[in-house]
């Protein structure tokens, strides 16, 4: 795909992705070919893969406009099916932080003191690591694990 500033007509990346989504297919790595243009990554959606909020609203509008395929409506009844539909993860712009991570980081200063100069997509991974984890104990233990790199003031990437 050529990047919009090349002036090189193209499809865009958004067309793209929202093409795949109806025939159950989803976006992967992003890598730059040359200066005015790149090669996206496109694959079958693997079958207990997550949804982002912002995929099920473009499948939403994809089955109203009547543009989803059987194959990718296929995928979008298995997530209703197994939960991960609801369970879709919000994109950094509206992420909301579970209050015990936000509780926890409080009662530890130096965490707290390293997070507050952590990018909003180093906070992503955080709010992901959690958002993420499909049984209680996996995710006290990502809690864990996140709240001791943040007080050893460890990279975020």
């Amino acid at each position: 795909m050529y990047k919009k500033a090349s002036g090189t007509p193209s499809v865009n990346w958004e067309d793209c992705v929202v093409t795949a989504l109806a025939w159950g297919w989803i976006d992967g790595v992003r890598r730059p070919l040359d200066e005015v243009s790149f090669i996206q990554r496109l694959s079958p959606r693997r079958a207990k893969s997550s949804w982002s909020q912002k995929n099920r609203d473009h499948v939403d509008r994809l089955i109203a406009e009547g543009r989803m395929q059987p194959s990718g409506l296929e995928h979008v009844e298995a997530a209703k099916a197994d939960g991960r539909w609801d369970a879709a993860y919000a994109p950094a712009s509206q992420m909301v932080l579970p209050e015990d991570f936000l509780d926890r980081l409080r009662e530890n200063p130096p965490a707290q003191t390293y997070f507050d100069t952590l990018s909003r997509s180093a906070i992503f991974t955080i709010y992901f690591r959690l958002h993420s984890a499909k049984r209680p104990e996996t995710r006290a233990k990502r809690l864990d694990d996140i709240l001791e790199r943040l007080s050893r003031g460890e990279t975020w990437t």
